[in-house]
């Protein structure tokens, strides 16, 4: 019956933490982080991921704005950290979201499965990143010739779990609910979002993280894919 298949972008198909570490070190050597303080690159992006992570929860949630994310991001990490406020490099995060989007690394077995299941499904793409950030990592990851729709958070004005995004999604691909269905690593954003909707989800699940027992369907690698479509 599935005719349409919805998949997240960030940690689903772009390999998000790869490429943030890659950014990342890239940047504390730019920067010479390590003449401020911070004598461990690895600490640095450890602390940054956490909390990175927490921030796209509140995001996610509604419960913090775009701009307050990025504001707070690396801001409160070097804080945490030690660093004098006036030693802060407050270049780092627009040098950042310049540099980052522009990687190319994808989960593993992206291309293959998308060249797979484009054969036989229309695939669309949900995203909760930001727009500008979300078209440069379609472009040069060549990813756009896949997915028919790329809906955007930023371009509906509301995020995932938002029940009112799914719908936008919906009525822009000219889909049903029984015909579709969503992948992604969120729980709460596309997993519970697509469900509480009232569509089918697939937990994309790398690192085997416990699944919560709501969750149907889990895969651990995107290659799993097809061998249930």
């Amino acid at each position: 019956m599935i005719k349409h298949i919805f998949f997240d972008l960030d940690h689903t198909i772009w390999d998000f933490d790869k490429n943030a570490q890659e950014t990342l070190t890239e940047l504390y050597h730019h920067y010479q982080l390590g003449a401020i303080g911070l004598n461990s690159c690895d600490a640095f992006i450890e602390r940054y991921t956490e909390n990175n992570q927490l921030l796209w929860a509140e995001y996610h949630m509604g419960r913090i704005t775009k701009d307050t994310l990025r504001a707070q991001r690396f801001h409160k990490t070097f804080i945490e950290l030690g660093i004098a406020p006036d030693l802060v490099p407050h270049q780092f995060e627009e040098d950042y979201v310049q540099f980052s989007p522009k990687k190319t690394n994808l989960f593993e077995g992206s291309e293959k499965v998308l060249a797979y299941l484009q054969k036989k499904y229309t695939l669309h793409i949900i995203s909760n990143g930001f727009k500008e950030t979300t078209l440069t990592k379609m472009d040069r990851c060549n990813l756009n010739p896949y997915f028919q729709n790329v809906i955007i958070s930023e371009d509906v004005g509301v995020n995932k779990p938002d029940k009112a995004i799914f719908e936008h999604a919906l009525r822009k691909a000219g889909a049903e609910k029984h015909e579709s269905i969503m992948i992604g690593d969120s729980i709460e954003a596309d997993i519970r979002g697509a469900q509480d909707f009232g569509i089918k989800a697939i937990f994309f699940n790398p690192l085997n993280k416990e699944k919560p027992a709501d969750v149907q369907w889990q895969i651990l690698h995107l290659e799993e894919l097809m061998l249930h479509f």
